[in-house]
């Protein structure tokens, strides 16, 4: 029997999937001001599918403590490898470049520092800090690690308090370790648990679909984010960067997005982002008012 990874490895991407290369001026504009600021973009890193339509539109994801991360999960595109300390200007230069964009929501992430004591919590409460500062009306989005589920640390971020606090499930359950094997199911759900329970803080949570999950497990996946405290989930099709990545084993119709995008809606979650091309940084500052921020 032939192996559903192989076949569809060859065949080529569906249409829904199909974007456009960027070229607009917009584009290039917030490309130059990264390159002399020496700052990281997920958008960059993981080589995301939606940079154009979102750089085109102002929005862009800030990727802090360094471009390299001590996990190597099997569909991440970001390297592993050697690690730089902090820069100890990096909160600062992060605030000073989006008041120089004039932004009114901000998403920031970050790789996972494991070999940092504090796995990179206190460079996180001083960039939010130094963003505050700068940019006093502007709503802050914290896509953060799972602290390896150390409780304080995903507190000391949460109590830094960020408008919207999202961390990435990514897959169900019986994956996990195929996907990431560094990581954990419990580790994920704890830090949205903590989110949820720090004071006016939406909490964010994603998915990718298409590395063998069954339909079922998909919406237990969304049942322990209910739970757990989610508000906020964005789900998309898992694509492959590189031959070194894990396979795709299926690539979702639109159709089974919208369904996972009413279920979801059904079990709790305010907002679902549901579609082939979805990230979760993706329309971010949307799918935050869409579940309630101000």
């Amino acid at each position: 029997m032939s192996n559903p990874a192989t076949k569809y490895q060859h065949k080529r991407l569906p249409h829904w999937l199909k974007t456009r290369l960027p070229g607009t001026r917009k584009f290039f504009q917030l490309k130059a001001l990264l390159k002399k600021s020496g700052l990281n973009t997920v958008c960059e890193s993981a080589s995301c599918p939606n940079i154009g339509t979102c750089w085109d539109a102002g929005t862009l994801t800030f990727m802090i403590l360094g471009d390299t991360c001590t996990r190597a999960c099997r569909f991440c595109d970001v390297p592993t490898g050697h690690l730089n300390r902090p820069d100890p200007a990096e909160p600062d230069k992060v605030a000073l470049s989006l008041s120089q964009l004039n932004l009114k929501f901000a998403v920031i992430t970050s790789v996972d520092r494991d070999d940092l004591p504090d796995g990179g919590a206190g460079q996180w409460v001083k960039t939010i800090v130094a963003i505050r500062g700068r940019c006093p009306g502007i709503k802050i989005e914290a896509l953060i690690p799972d602290f390896q589920g150390n409780t304080k640390l995903i507190r000391q971020v949460c109590e830094a308090r960020p408008d919207v606090l999202a961390h990435n499930l990514e897959t169900v359950e019986s994956l996990q370790r195929h996907a990431r094997p560094q990581c954990r199911y419990e580790w994920s759900l704890k830090t949205l648990k903590i989110a949820a329970e720090t004071k006016g803080v939406i909490v964010k949570s994603g998915l990718m679909l298409g590395l063998g999950e069954k339909r079922e497990e998909v919406v237990q996946a969304m049942r322990d984010l209910v739970e757990a405290g989610c508000q906020i989930l964005s789900i998309g099709q898992y694509l492959r960067p590189s031959l070194a990545h894990i396979e795709v084993v299926e690539f979702i119709h639109p159709d089974r997005f919208a369904e996972y995008k009413e279920i979801g809606e059904s079990l709790g979650l305010n907002h679902v982002e549901a579609g082939p091309l979805v990230r979760s940084s993706y329309l971010a500052d949307q799918q935050a008012r869409a579940a309630g921020l101000d």
